[in-house]
């Protein structure tokens, strides 16, 4: 198990500058256009896709590292060139994340491929989760699958929302209720394969800020897919299922739920490391803006107004990312997170990009109001972290009832 550091190797120290230059270079002169147009970019992915950086590799090598930091120094590099290009990119990652974490060894070979496609012939996936009545209250989860034995099928009917790549995608990844009566242990995972009849895209949202990311509902009417299709097969479904109707009769039901709990807690670190990506960009934005916009005969930057809030600034920064990458690292050793570690990280990060933005787009002044320069968009895109992946509400609901050991609500 490696030790916790705070000093990248040499290894990562080339990931970390080979990230950042197609960052600088190929996201970030493309991102005012692909946020104004509200489309995916798909010239960008393709280059991505190039390079190396949109493959299923590049995120196993990085999600495999031993110290734990790979996956938040990516994400923050990416989230440094642009927030909506790079939910673009990573977009793929959380459906292909749910295929290798509970699918077989074929699942994993048949369709993981798929969901990225080739350099030349990029594909996206999309993870379909929530829904319109259930979005934090994931024990509100609608979306029903029916096993039909005759046919050996699964038959999805219901309604996804606020889903990343929706509609769009060549493969979902779509959670259902298959056993209502065991709340949220009654949920299973399916692969739902190309063109299959009865998907179809819904509303697609105008969305305040990642612009450049699909956001979409999910419509699932009468979705039939083979029974191959259940992540993980009917027969380990079949014993999870018996043993969460054993534990539920036993009173252990509330240790599952707390399991599962556990299960989020440890992927909120990568989403803190994206929210320090666009802090970070916003606040080198204004710190070179400060030192070279003069007002009064001298640098803004020599007001203390204006140079203390920057030291607030690249201090809250830091501070994020050591949450972070404190978390990343107790994730990948196994530590667990007893005072939700994991939620703290995502709640200051998301916190910290909202009002680093703020604040660079306030020392621009009128210029930081317009699209002329890039703070106003990077403090639009800010607000999500404080939004998906649970809100900071619900880190906050997390962390105390972790610390408290009560059923706060």
């Amino acid at each position: 198990m490696a030790e916790f550091t705070m000093e990248l190797n040499d290894d990562q120290k080339q990931v970390r500058d080979w990230i950042h230059g197609f960052a600088a270079d190929v996201m970030r002169p493309a991102a005012a256009e692909w946020d104004e147009r509200e489309e995916t970019p798909w010239p960008v992915i393709q280059e991505a896709a190039k390079v190396g950086i949109y493959s299923l590799d590049f995120y196993a090598q990085q999600f495999f590292d031993p110290t734990g930091l790979g996956i938040p120094m990516a994400m923050e590099e990416l989230f440094w060139g642009d927030a909506g290009i790079a939910l673009s990119i990573v977009g793929t990652g959380l459906a292909a994340i749910g295929v290798v974490a509970n699918g077989t060894e074929e699942q994993i070979g048949t369709w993981i491929p798929q969901m990225y496609g080739t350099p030349d012939d990029v594909k996206v996936a999309a993870f379909c989760s929530s829904e319109p009545d259930a979005g934090s209250d994931v024990g509100s989860m609608r979306t029903r699958a029916v096993y039909d034995q005759a046919k050996d099928e699964w038959v999805l009917n219901g309604t996804k929302t606020w889903a990343t790549n929706g509609g769009i995608a060549n493969v979902h990844i779509v959670v259902a209720v298959v056993d209502p009566a065991l709340g949220t242990k009654g949920h299973a995972s399916f692969i739902v394969p190309p063109n299959t009849p009865g998907l179809s895209q819904g509303q697609k949202f105008k969305k305040h800020g990642i612009r450049a990311s699909h956001t979409a509902e999910v419509v699932l009417e009468d979705v039939r897919i083979p029974g191959s299709c259940l992540l993980g097969g009917k027969e380990k479904l079949d014993e999870r299922l018996a043993r969460a109707h054993e534990r539920a009769r036993s009173g252990g039901g509330e240790r599952l739920k707390n399991a599962a709990m556990a299960t989020f807690e440890a992927s909120r670190p990568a989403v803190g490391a994206m929210a320090v990506g666009t802090a970070r960009a916003a606040y080198e934005v204004a710190l070179d803006y400060a030192k070279t916009r003069t007002q009064f005969g001298r640098p803004i930057i020599d007001n203390q107004g204006v140079a203390f809030q920057l030291a607030d600034m690249r201090t809250q920064i830091d501070a994020a990312r050591l949450l972070v990458w404190r978390a990343s690292w107790m994730a990948v050793a196994g530590r667990p997170f007893e005072s939700a570690e994991g939620s703290m990280s995502k709640l200051f990060a998301s916190e910290v990009a909202k009002k680093v933005t703020a604040q660079a787009v306030q020392i621009l002044g009128g210029n930081g109001f317009t699209r002329e320069y890039p703070v106003e968009r990077m403090h639009r895109d800010s607000a999500i972290y404080t939004i998906f992946e649970g809100t900071s509400e619900i880190q906050r609901l997390v962390i105390a009832r972790t610390i408290s050991g009560m059923p706060i609500r």
